[in-house]
């Protein structure tokens, strides 16, 4: 890949933004390589954790703006799903994002430096957002006439807020990472310093849990927001049935009984 690198350090993969001398920005032949990684990444037996992270000194700078003067546009590829060839392109762009959200384990996005548009809305499609203190975020599309697209009407409400979502997104505004962690965008707040081993830490936990709980609540708690509390109940009682079967279950208790870590097989 010529702007990604992906590394497996154990259960735990981890996913770099590779421009770091453009503060990360995002170009259509990045977004073509996610979404290609994407497919071979979201159902890959072997990964129990995926983290998202920048290079150098931003997570993402948003879009490289080279895209809107001809010098890389002509790198959106469209195909058949609309009958608006533009559409077509951006709902093609949009799968580079969403596969974060349909992997069956937990995804984490590690934000330093900068994430802004395009970067802010790849964060926001992760589970879990881990910020470094000093990072500068703002959803800037409509500073370029355009709106955010790659997910960022679906995940930003349902992080702070209908109203707040509006207000960020209206007004174009830069804010900070103690904002962030304030308004609910992120769930932890560390220094930079720490932030590749406070991720990393964190990863390691969540890959070491028994994934088809994990998968299970990841599922159930994605429908939580807008679907009826008994639709959500019976997906979570149909994924806990398969739970209560697996040979995990079994090894959970064995765990606990002989007091040692469990060794989880997902199956």
């Amino acid at each position: 890949m010529d702007t990604l690198i992906f590394e497996r350090e154990g259960r735990v993969g981890w996913l770099r933004l590779n421009r770091p001398e453009k503060l990360n920005a995002m170009t259509p032949h990045m977004w073509d390589e996610m979404r290609t990684l994407g497919l071979e990444l979201v159902d890959d037996p072997d990964l129990r954790c995926l983290v998202v992270i920048g290079e150098g000194r931003a997570f993402s700078a948003g879009i490289d703006t080279s895209t809107f003067t001809g010098g890389q546009g002509d790198g959106l590829a469209s195909d058949d799903r609309h009958d608006d060839p533009m559409a077509a392109a951006v709902l093609r762009t949009q799968e580079a994002f969403t596969w974060l959200e349909d992997a069956p384990y937990p995804t984490i996005a590690a934000v330093r430096g900068y994430a802004l548009g395009a970067g802010i809305q790849l964060a926001m499609a992760c589970d879990l957002r881990v910020v470094a203190r000093g990072t500068k975020l703002g959803v800037f599309e409509q500073k370029y006439g355009i709106m955010p697209d790659l997910g960022g009407t679906y995940w930003l409400p349902r992080l702070v807020g209908l109203a707040k979502a509006k207000e960020l997104t209206w007004t174009v505004s830069q804010f900070d990472a103690d904002e962030a962690f304030r308004i609910g965008l992120c769930e932890r707040l560390v220094d930079e310093g720490d932030l590749e081993k406070v991720v990393s830490e964190l990863a390691t936990s969540l890959a070491a849990q028994p994934p088809l709980a994990v998968r299970g609540a990841k599922a159930a708690m994605r429908l939580a927001p807008d679907r009826p509390r008994d639709e959500v109940l019976a997906v979570t009682a149909e994924a806990q049935a398969v739970c209560l079967r697996s040979k995990d279950f079994t090894e959970a208790i064995a765990a606990f009984v002989e007091q040692r870590p469990p060794d989880y097989s997902g199956a």
